[in-house]
């Protein structure tokens, strides 16, 4: 008899290679988990349609609640308000800035960070990345931070939106995970026997190596820089400097629209009217950049996330 003859009815079929029929409480737990992601992908795609469809609906017609999910009485008035008010054009800008030069500044020095730190050589590592860990559950508080972002001179300049914010430790953490999972020690000594130095091994075979991980950091801190208001409120008096999220909030929250940024005073009126649909054409300004940027990284991304999450 053949070893095949003794095994039980499903490792048989696993044996010939037959395909194993889902039971009944399978098709009950997929059914399940389908039914929830359903659920929770409407909750997320309901309210982005809904603003797309108030951003170029009638006024009129969002206000009293005419709109649910297709746009009623279309018109993109709203988007040709946003640009004839001179401060959204200018925060948007900025915006954009802030996010790439923040991105590139946190990126270079997180690599820079979690590189050392995931080396057996370091000497003081431990203690160095212990110190690390302590500023992610104790922070010396806002009055002080002000304090040192005043004595280095950076309110009321760019910088105060880069560089209090330019280095998140749970991103150091993920790099230096991910350098010693695909970075292992035999390659450091093999680029050293072969002359390179420290940095030269860094630059030329450490970086080729870390796209993932490097488009995972750049999609955290660029994200994170275009979400961004609260360090402007801080830091920022200068309106020129304000970002587009300080604009919205202005427009959303204080219902404030500053007439000295309409170049043509007669479309003012315009403007207030269009101030409730004004909101949902800025929430889609604002929503755009990330939704463009995210589907090139998201092959990296997912594969940095994955493998720089495997070990602590």
């Amino acid at each position: 008899m053949s070893a095949a003859g003794t095994l039980p009815p499903d490792e048989k079929r696993l044996a010939v290679g037959a395909p194993i029929q889902d039971t009944r409480g399978d098709k009950i737990a997929l059914a399940c988990i389908y039914t929830a992601l359903g659920f929770f992908c409407l909750a997320v795609l309901y309210p982005i349609i809904y603003v797309l469809s108030a951003s170029v609906s009638n006024t009129k017609k969002v206000s009293a609640g005419e709109v649910w999910l297709w746009p009623v009485g279309f018109t993109v008035d709203a988007y040709k308000a946003i640009f004839d008010y001179d401060a959204i054009v200018s925060s948007f800008g900025n915006s954009v800035y802030y996010a790439v030069v923040g991105a590139v500044v946190a990126t270079v020095l997180t690599l820079l960070a979690a590189y050392p730190l995931s080396r057996k050589g370091l000497p003081g590592k431990g203690i160095i990345m212990a110190a690390f860990v302590f500023t992610m559950m104790f922070s010396g508080g806002l009055i002080p931070t002000y304090l040192v972002v005043d004595q280095l001179g950076l309110l009321n300049t760019r910088w105060a939106m880069i560089l209090p914010t330019a280095l998140a430790v749970w991103n150091v953490i993920i790099t230096r995970t991910y350098f010693m999972v695909t970075i292992p020690e035999e390659l450091v000594e093999a680029g050293k026997v072969d002359g390179c130095s420290d940095f030269g091994f860094f630059w030329r075979i450490v970086l080729p190596l870390s796209k993932p991980i490097i488009a995972v950091n750049l999609l955290f801190y660029a994200v994170g820089q275009w979400n961004s208001f609260f360090n402007a409120l801080i830091y920022l008096t200068n309106e020129h400097l304000f970002p587009l999220q300080v604009v919205l909030r202005q427009i959303l929250i204080q219902s404030k629209v500053d007439p000295s940024q309409m170049p043509d005073t007669s479309k003012l009126a315009q403007l207030k009217e269009l101030q409730q649909q004004l909101k949902y054409s800025l929430i889609v300004v604002g929503m755009i950049p990330p939704l463009l940027v995210y589907p090139f990284v998201q092959k990296h991304f997912v594969k940095g996330a994955m493998i720089g999450s495997l070990k602590g």
